[in-house]
């Protein structure tokens, strides 16, 4: 065992959000509910194609100006 182990610390910032989630239970599924909103979409293949066919290759040195 480590002598700088400190098993029973926890931050202010962990005590305030266990504090929140053990207040408003409903936390997590609204979390989940707004990640749903901009994340986790799904892509059908012809819009990952069209995706693919619409990337622009990078150059070598991207900080090259045009001359």
């Amino acid at each position: 065992m480590s002598i700088f182990r400190r098993p029973d610390y926890q931050s202010d910032t962990t005590q305030f959000i266990n504090q929140l989630k053990t207040q408003r239970p409903e936390l997590d599924a609204q979390q989940q509910e707004g990640r749903a909103l901009l994340w986790d979409k799904q892509l059908s293949r012809d819009e990952q194609q069209a995706f693919k066919a619409g990337r622009v290759p990078q150059k070598p040195y991207v900080y090259q100006t045009q001359a």
